[in-house]
């Protein structure tokens, strides 16, 4: 099976991540070689072949618009299960958050998601294997190398979640109806936050396996509830607030010492 890449972020950060068997690369007849260095650098140490075509051929190859004058044939990522895990945690020092997505019914999304993800300390995500049925070149067009870096791991039961126990991880199911709201737990210590799909939410099967519950408070009784990806976001990014920021004492030790300073 060959996929196409589309987009210099998402082919060179496919090149770097060295996941997948690149065909060939085709770039724009006539482009300033300096645009693509690296990239360029990239696919002739790894010995890809660079293809310089007209720019109505790339536009005719092209699925989208925001191609930059770049294409790429390669074979499809290789998709991650749990054993990868354990490799996975050895190489980062951050103490293990994941995200699971029962359900996304939209590549466009599940690329923007995969994005915000990686950039709020999420080091895998979780995703059901039956609902995967999206064109990769718009995942990876997306999520802006995202998808070539992050680890995508496809379950297919709900009882596969025990073995997020042998990480001693917490599966934290988001509801409307949790009594604790994220703000008011502990995302410091290992979690997965599980996101249900659209339509359904989060099913009774996954439930059964998860340690707790939290719900993303809305300032307005009875709104609407939130789309999957501004779900998701919201909890990673309360994660990240909460790993990440800067404790309040500090903050105030910061302040005093640079009044100190200005006097």
């Amino acid at each position: 099976m060959i996929v196409q890449l589309e987009g210099q972020q998402s082919i060179l950060s496919a090149l770097q991540s060295r996941q997948r068997k690149f065909k060939v690369v085709f770039i724009k007849a006539g482009a300033k070689a300096e645009s693509f260095q690296e990239l360029l650098s990239e696919a002739e140490r790894q010995s890809v072949p660079l293809k310089y075509i007209s720019a109505q051929e790339i536009e005719n190859l092209a699925h989208g618009k925001t191609h930059g004058g770049v294409i790429a044939l390669c074979s499809p990522k290789r998709p991650n299960t749990f054993e990868d895990l354990e490799g996975i945690f050895r190489r980062v020092t951050n103490t293990p958050l994941l995200l699971l997505l029962e359900g996304v019914e939209d590549a466009q999304h599940l690329g923007y998601i995969l994005r915000s993800a990686e950039a709020l300390g999420s080091q895998a995500m979780l995703l059901k294997k039956h609902l995967w049925d999206f064109d990769e070149t718009a995942v990876a067009r997306a999520s802006s190398g995202a998808f070539e870096r992050l680890p995508l791991i496809r379950f297919s039961e709900a009882s596969e979640m025990r073995n997020l126990d042998r990480f001693n991880i917490k599966l934290l199911g988001c509801i409307a109806n949790a009594k604790r709201t994220i703000y008011e737990t502990d995302l410091t210590e290992p979690v997965a936050l599980a996101v249900g799909g659209e339509k359904r939410g989060l099913s009774g099967k996954l439930r059964e396996h998860c340690h707790g519950f939290v719900k993303i408070p809305t300032a307005v009784e009875g709104a609407s509830s939130l789309s999957l990806t501004h779900a998701a976001c919201l909890l990673l990014g309360e994660a990240a607030r909460q790993r990440y920021s800067t404790p309040k004492s500090e903050i105030r030790k910061s302040k005093s010492e640079s009044n100190s300073k200005n006097e």
